[in-house]
């Protein structure tokens, strides 16, 4: 059975802003059939790295919070901790940069919650017995929370092809030790030519498996590391490192895997902005040419389905001028898989696939336009 994917292009009329036309879309698509009244719910988007302008305007934000407060919702919108080093790597830094973009309580009606605690390491272990992860290590207030609402940036990704609602939900709700997880299979390493012998990663480790050798530099006893994230947490020079070896496809799969964890039994709704439409990810702190012109924005209850309309889309859509598809120069076509031309390495399908296929949604959808 297909899924309905309601969709607006981005016209405006004097009597209609943009923002009146998103809550025309998303009461179309049926947010007012949520089970929100009185419930904690998690607006969970990508607040953006500081330097980035692709990111998504707040006031998109603030129109959707709008309409879960005249629902009854108790809304606050989140965000779980980054496992690199930047301005999002913990929740002091993460929430001035997201005070920054305009998510504050001068511009946004709801409160604005780090959901994985101060350091990144506030989760909970969610079963999913799947068939990568048994658990999935979920920030506690997302965790918490009694329905979610995604807001999603759609637009490319260097090691998922893209960035949708299923990796904004399962990547980004993810607390540290599962952002190490869905990245490597391998445990943390010391870049030694970073490490000033402060000793933090030693004094925080749980395990005793980080040590200061003889030339005064962090080294890891890989007996008795569990992988868990802490010393790249605590460390504030880019020493400890996560290793970025894990294949798209599996990924793909366990960011699947992920949002099925924090979608299972919780009332949930999801708006895909395709707009600015960057090579790369919101967590770099810059961003290139978007790789089509603006196409609209589509909401659906299935995030399977809208990742899916939204990627079918930008595949329709021309070139934007200036933007070129690789390292080779060459330029989009009308109709090419835009996304797997920019970063061959990757397989988005796989990830997709295997949502429907541990009933998270469907690929098989219907495109309303509103």
């Amino acid at each position: 059975m297909r899924s309905k994917v309601y969709f607006t292009d981005l016209h405006t009329t004097p009597a209609m802003s943009l923002p009146a036309k998103l809550e025309h879309l998303i009461r179309q698509a049926g947010i007012e059939q949520l089970d929100c009244k009185d419930k904690f719910t998690a607006v969970k988007i990508h607040f953006g790295e500081p330097g980035n302008m692709a990111y998504l305007r707040h006031n998109y934000a603030a129109r959707i919070i709008a309409v879960l407060h005249s629902l009854g919702a108790r809304v606050f919108l989140t965000d779980a901790n980054t496992l690199y080093s930047g301005r999002r790597s913990n929740a002091i830094d993460h929430l001035n940069a997201a005070f920054e973009h305009g998510y504050n309580a001068l511009s946004v009606p709801a409160p604005v919650i780090i959901a994985d605690g101060l350091k990144g390491l506030d989760y909970r272990e969610i079963p999913v017995n799947s068939d990568i992860c048994k658990t999935a290590k979920i920030g506690s207030v997302i965790a918490d929370a009694d329905v979610i609402v995604s807001i999603n940036h759609f637009k490319g990704h260097e090691q998922a092809g893209f960035g949708g609602a299923l990796k904004n939900i399962g990547m980004g709700s993810a607390g540290r030790r599962g952002k190490l997880e869905l990245h490597s299979s391998s445990k943390p390493r010391i870049a030694e030519k970073h490490c000033i012998a402060c000793g933090q990663c030693v004094k925080d480790c749980n395990y005793a498996a980080v040590t200061l050798n003889e030339q005064k530099k962090a080294v890891i006893n890989y007996e008795l590391c569990v992988g868990c994230g802490q010393c790249i947490a605590v460390c504030r020079y880019g020493a400890a490192q996560p290793v970025w070896n894990n294949a798209s496809e599996i990924m793909n799969k366990m960011i699947a895997e992920y949002a099925k964890a924090v979608l299972q039994d919780k009332p949930h709704f999801h708006v895909n902005f395709i707009i600015d439409v960057s090579p790369e990810c919101d967590c770099w702190g810059s961003n290139d040419v978007p790789i089509v012109p603006n196409v609209g924005i589509a909401a659906s209850f299935d995030p399977v389905a809208l990742d899916m309309a939204c990627a079918d889309l930008v595949k329709a859509a021309p070139a934007a001028v200036g933007s070129v598809i690789n390292k080779e120069g060459k330029t989009y076509l009308t109709g090419e898989d835009k996304f797997t031309h920019l970063h061959p390495n990757t397989d988005w399908r796989t990830g997709l696939e295997h949502a429907e296929k541990i009933g998270l949604g469907t690929t098989e959808y219907e495109l309303v336009k509103i």
